[in-house]
C-alpha cells in the first residue's frame, strides 16, 4: 500500500511545481499577511478540504454508477494520455522559457481574492479549470489503477495524504521563503526540476495507458 502514497505524492509534487493560480495566491498572501509564513498552511487546508470532498465524490460515482469495465478502462486510458500530453506541454513550456534570467516570484503575483486564506484555498482551487480536469481525468484514473473504492478507507487515506504531502513539500517552503524576503529562485535548478517532472509524467502516462488496456481495472 506504500506504493499508493508514494505515487500519489510524486504526481501531486509534479503538478504543484508548475506555476498556477494556487502558487500565485500563496505568494500574494505570504507577502501581505502579518504572519505570512503561515499562509500556505491555511491555503493548503482549504485546498485539501475540497480535494477530499472531490475524491469521495469521484469514488461514490464510480461505485454506484459506473461499475462498467469499459468505462473504467476508458477512464484509465484517457488519464494516461492526459499525463503524456501534460508532460509534453510542461517540457515544451520549459524549453521555450528564458531561464537564464532569474525566476522572479513577484512576476507571478495575483491580486483578486483578499479574504480568509482557508476559504481562498477552496475558491482558488475551484476557479482553476485545469484542477477540475486533472482530477476528472488523471486523478480518477490513478485511483482506478490502484483499484481504490469507497469501501477502502485506508487506501483512500494513503492516496489523500500522499497527494497533500506533495503540495506541502513545495508550497510551505515557498510561503516561508517569500515572507522572509526571498525574491528569486535559482532558474537553472527550477528548469531541470520541471523537465524531470515532465519526463516522469510522460513515462508513467505511457505505462498507465498500456497497463489499462492490457490489464483492465476493476471496481
Amino acid at each position: 500500500m506504500i506504493e499508493i502514497f508514494v505515487l500519489s505524492f510524486l504526481f501531486a509534487l509534479s503538478g504543484a511545481l508548475i506555476p498556477g493560480p494556487l502558487l500565485t495566491f500563496t505568494i500574494n498572501k505570504s507577502k501581505k499577511q502579518k504572519r505570512g509564513y503561515l499562509a500556505a498552511i491555511y491555503i493548503l487546508l482549504g485546498h485539501a478540504t475540497i480535494e477530499l470532498v472531490l475524491i469521495i465524490a469521484l469514488l461514490a460515482g464510480a461505485y454506484f454508477f459506473f461499475q462498467n469495465i469499459i468505462f473504467l478502462t476508458l477512464v484509465g486510458f484517457i488519464g494516461g494520455m492526459l499525463l503524456v500530453i501534460y508532460g509534453i506541454v510542461t517540457i515544451r513550456g520549459v524549453l521555450k522559457t528564458d531561464f537564464e534570467t532569474d525566476f522572479i516570484l513577484e512576476e507571478n503575483m495575483v491580486t483578486g481574492y483578499k479574504g480568509n486564506s482557508y476559504v481562498g484555498g477552496i475558491l482558488v482551487s475551484l476557479s482553476n479549470p485545469f484542477w477540475t480536469i486533472w482530477w476528472a481525468g488523471i486523478g480518477f484514473s490513478l485511483m482506478v489503477d490502484f483499484n481504490i473504492t469507497l469501501l477502502m478507507p485506508i487506501e483512500i487515506l494513503l492516496f489523500f495524504l500522499g497527494h497533500e504531502s506533495g503540495d506541502i513539500i513545495w508550497y510551505l517552503p515557498i510561503s516561508i521563503f517569500v515572507y522572509y524576503g526571498g525574491k528569486s529562485l535559482n532558474p537553472k535548478i527550477y528548469k531541470y526540476v520541471l523537465i524531470v517532472c515532465g519526463i516522469f509524467m510522460i513515462v508513467f502516462g505511457i505505462y498507465l495507458t498500456f497497463d489499462t488496456v492490457f490489464n483492465p481495472p476493476t471496481i
